[in-house]
């Protein structure tokens, strides 16, 4: 499925909202975004360009299960599952039509894309939903998010953080081929967000969540997602270009850099191409940060005792605070499920584990049970190591305090437990009532 099959699928649900007036894609239409936060939009009629904007099309849990075809509560299963066992996609022949190429433009001129400018404070407009795919020789193909902003016709500078991609260029000596996606399916768009081993392919993971074919491309060797709307064929050169300031996830502006510069030596693109944005530091660019995340700490929490659900909470920004739900079935389960957790999702600050009779997704069902199921004196654990660059707090070098708190009922609270008895029968003081 394409990013506009997925599109039509939303309209026919009477779930995408069109507008029809003019926007500007400077700031205007950002500012419509954040207050249809959450919600798919379609701008039809962009100032001084020809192409459509679409913008929250990742905008909600429930979007990523329609898109994949599974109900919401399976969402973190079904990527547990995906990233452990991918599956390779098909690559087209040379010479197969691929929608992504119905139009190859050689003359390069990123101005014609309605790139959008979303706050006064940017360096300019950023290109916020492009998924950058490259290929490393010992490691192959590898697709992941980057903020990339156009610096003039044919050239761009991104923010490349420490991870695949920037061990990839390290290991090229500096320049490496890469073409950046826009206009993605949502399996797509979930997968190249997903932080896995270096050797296994996001496109195989995207390919496992919803079938997806792959074609090459016009002036590099690498291969991209046949239904794109837009790719940028282009190299990551050793050029070096002020990047920022741009907000981030967690609602503050990021840093000015010096990042690396690409340049784009082929556009290709769709017949009447839609161009898709993430808002960022909003419910998309959250979403598309933090799910991504709560199948590693799953996978790494079951390794160490029965993980019944993860979320990374939004007032957490999405990335620095975590809740679990697990079965405790020994006395250390909780604290070793913290431990876990931190270890699954480096950049975790703090960390909540509660029963399975705890729904995580109500904050306070979360805030009750550490009411009446902890002590600080022996269920918190606080630990001092490297956490996440994107904390305003942390100290210089990224240390930072991180706590885990076990809001599970106290083993030792359990009457009969030493007596061999049902630990069963003794729970009833830390249940809630039931009413009816």
């Amino acid at each position: 499925m394409s990013l506009r099959k997925f599109l039509n699928e939303l309209d026919n649900a009477g779930e995408l909202i069109k507008i029809d007036t003019e926007v500007d894609p400077k700031l205007e239409i950002a500012k419509i975004l954040k207050e249809k936060d959450g919600q798919a939009v379609m701008f039809e009629n962009v100032r001084d360009s020809g192409y459509r904007v679409v913008g929250g099309v990742c905008g909600s849990r429930d979007n990523f299960a329609r898109a994949i075809g599974i109900k919401k509560r399976e969402l973190l299963r079904h990527l547990a599952q995906s990233i452990q066992s991918p599956v390779e996609p098909e690559i087209l022949k040379r010479g197969e039509n691929a929608k992504c190429q119905e139009v190859v433009k050689r003359e390069v001129n990123l101005y014609e894309i309605p790139v959008l400018t979303h706050t006064s404070k940017d360096l300019g407009p950023y290109i916020t939903a492009g998924v950058f795919i490259a290929s490393d020789p010992d490691y192959g193909l590898n697709a992941s998010f980057h903020r990339v902003s156009p610096i003039s016709e044919n050239r761009m500078v991104a923010r490349i953080c420490q991870r695949d991609l920037y061990s990839y260029i390290k290991r090229a000596g500096g320049e490496v081929a890469v073409s950046i996606c826009i206009g993605l399916h949502p399996s797509v768009s979930l997968a190249a967000a997903i932080s896995t081993k270096p050797e296994i392919n996001e496109l195989a993971i995207a390919n496992t969540l919803h079938p997806l074919t792959l074609v090459r491309c016009k002036t590099n060797d690498l291969c991209v997602p046949a239904d794109s709307e837009f790719v940028l064929e282009g190299v990551i050169t050793k050029e070096r270009h002020i990047e920022g300031p741009f907000p981030d996830i967690t609602e503050t502006y990021d840093i000015v850099r010096e990042e690396p510069v690409i340049e784009i030596r082929c556009i290709t693109h769709r017949k009447t191409p839609i161009y898709q944005a993430v808002l960022p530091a909003f419910n998309e660019h959250k979403l598309l940060m933090g799910m991504p995340k709560e199948p590693t700490i799953y996978n790494e929490v079951n390794r160490v005792c029965r993980c019944r659900d993860v979320l990374l909470t939004p007032g957490g920004c999405s990335w620095l605070h975590g809740v679990l739900q697990i079965e405790k079935n020994s006395p250390d389960d909780g604290k070793k499920a913290i431990d876990a957790a931190f270890k699954g999702h480096k950049s975790m600050k703090h960390v909540v584990v509660v029963d399975e009779d705890i729904d995580i997704h109500k904050p306070s069902d979360v805030e009750w049970a550490i009411a009446t199921r902890f002590q600080a004196e022996k269920d918190i654990v606080i630990k001092k190591e490297k956490g996440s660059s994107l904390d305003p707090s942390a100290d210089s070098d990224m240390t930072t305090s991180k706590v885990g708190v076990d809001a599970t009922v106290p083993w030792d609270k359990l009457k009969g437990k030493s007596e061999g008895k049902s630990r069963d029968n003794s729970r009833e003081k830390f249940m809630r009532i039931r009413l009816g």
